[in-house]
């Protein structure tokens, strides 16, 4: 069977390279996850995944990443590969903010999660010959006070739109946050720490590090 973006015959590695170096298959097309591959020295293919997302408000932060990420592993692994899953949300109060469906919608976000401390939550799964790993992590990300005008002038940037809670801290985004606490590259996108701890125990050599 083809898998989209992954060449037939394709056992998670890439020809030419090193044996020790596997490569991942990426059940994602967010271009903000393969830059911070890119960063770790993480060699990957991408490989969308056909799993369907569902965001309902009121879900457990926690339950609803690690169903998605386990999902769209899942979705696209084959016999051979070591495929990575991700998903990652918002939460404040017990209510998920997860991509805004409309301007409104980003509006409405960025007016709750202005002056307060929100979560960011991911879920990520590993899936391998005979194993699966399915984790979480979670950063704590503090945003000063907004005026109604700044959250309009951070509008008209377009960063909300595919964005869960309809910022990118990597952009713009940026000059709405007051504080961290906990991995910057997961609020980026990607659980990094977590996930190079992962691939050091199951797949020693694929980042630079081993």
């Amino acid at each position: 069977m083809n898998v989209p973006g992954v060449s037939r015959g394709f056992n998670g590695r890439r020809p030419g390279r090193r044996p020790d170096r596997p490569v991942l298959w990426l059940a994602s097309t967010s271009p903000q996850r393969t830059k911070i591959l890119h960063q770790l020295g993480v060699l990957h293919q991408i490989v969308p995944p056909t799993y369907v997302e569902d965001d309902p408000h009121d879900a457990d932060p926690v339950e609803l990443v690690l169903r998605h990420a386990q999902g769209k592993a899942r979705s696209v692994w084959r016999e051979g590969g070591v495929v990575l899953g991700v998903d990652t949300t918002v939460a404040l109060n017990g209510r998920i903010y997860a991509k805004p469906a409309d301007r409104a919608d980003a509006a409405a976000m960025l007016g709750a999660l202005q002056g307060a401390t929100h979560e960011v939550v991911s879920g990520l799964c590993l899936i391998g010959n005979g194993w699966e790993e399915l984790h979480h992590a979670t950063t704590r990300v503090t945003f000063r006070p907004l005026t109604a005008e700044e959250i309009e002038r951070y509008l008209d940037l377009q960063e909300w739109e595919g964005r869960a809670g309809a910022y990118a801290i990597q952009g713009k985004g940026a000059a709405l946050v007051e504080q961290i606490d906990g991995d910057y590259l997961n609020v980026v996108g990607l659980p990094a720490a977590l996930l190079v701890r992962i691939l050091a125990q199951r797949a020693p050599g694929a980042t630079p590090l081993g």
